[in-house]
């Protein structure tokens, strides 16, 4: 499938989601990162720019990327020291499996962004069809992304490994040189699972956020309320918890 048709259905996805869940009652919605996120702000200005809704609505982004998105639509920007309390918040996802299990963190901005969702009394996933498998590891092969601090890389990836087995690596910049630095100043490891092995997701996200110098992992178990997939024929598929 070419990137034209991804995009589309990452736009059918995210305004199908927007349309459904952003209504008047929503006072404070958290504005998620990466490219399925763009067409849920372009839509939510839309209707407020252009169909005269959702004037007193405030956006609380969970990333640089996010911040920004809101300021250059020009919609109200929040935060959580002000708006502690989301209403919704819409996030995509670099994989969700069939227990509506998450790995995100491809962008690198994991921790604030589950930072937002645990803030949210609904939170809604947005995606295109490539995003959802059976399991993890399935579509999306570059592992799972947890941030650490600088000092703190080598143990944890070295206890990583031995708990869970895999590889865990140091994400590098692609123009920068070195790691790459998250917004919140950490680094990054991703973590290659064993494919065929059965894990317990929960389990495996407790056992790594324990691990001192962990910061966050990109594992949202039990987080997600419903999933949006934009579908290559042009519906979108609706995942529930």
């Amino acid at each position: 499938m070419d990137d034209i048709a991804l995009d589309a259905a990452k736009k059918t996805a995210a305004r199908t989601a927007v349309d459904q869940w952003v209504t008047e009652d929503t006072k404070i919605l958290g504005i998620g990162s990466g490219s399925t996120i763009v067409y849920a702000v372009q839509r939510i200005a839309e209707r407020v720019w252009k169909e005269g809704e959702l004037t007193d609505l405030i956006c609380v982004p969970s990333s640089y990327q996010a911040h920004h998105l809101i300021l250059d639509y020009n919609l109200n920007l929040g935060d959580l020291d002000r708006n502690p309390n989301i209403d919704v918040a819409i996030d995509g996802a670099d994989e969700v499996d069939r227990h509506m299990v998450l790995i995100k963190g491809g962008g690198g901005c994991l921790l604030q962004e589950k930072v937002v969702a645990s803030c949210a009394k609904h939170f809604i996933v947005v995606a295109d069809y490539t995003k959802n498998s059976l399991r993890l590891g399935e579509q999306w092969c570059r592992g799972v992304p947890i941030e650490v601090a600088p000092m703190a890389y080598v143990p944890v990836k070295l206890q990583i490994e031995a708990l869970f087995g895999g590889e865990a690596s140091l994400r590098m910049a692609k123009v920068k040189a070195g790691p790459i630095v998250t917004d919140n100043g950490n680094f990054l490891l991703d973590w290659k699972f064993i494919a065929n092995r059965e894990y317990d997701w929960d389990e495996v996200n407790r056992e790594i956020t324990l691990l001192p110098g962990v910061l966050e992992t990109g594992l949202f178990v039990n987080m997600a309320h419903k999933c949006y997939f934009g579908m290559a024929d042009g519906r979108v598929k609706v995942q529930n918890k």
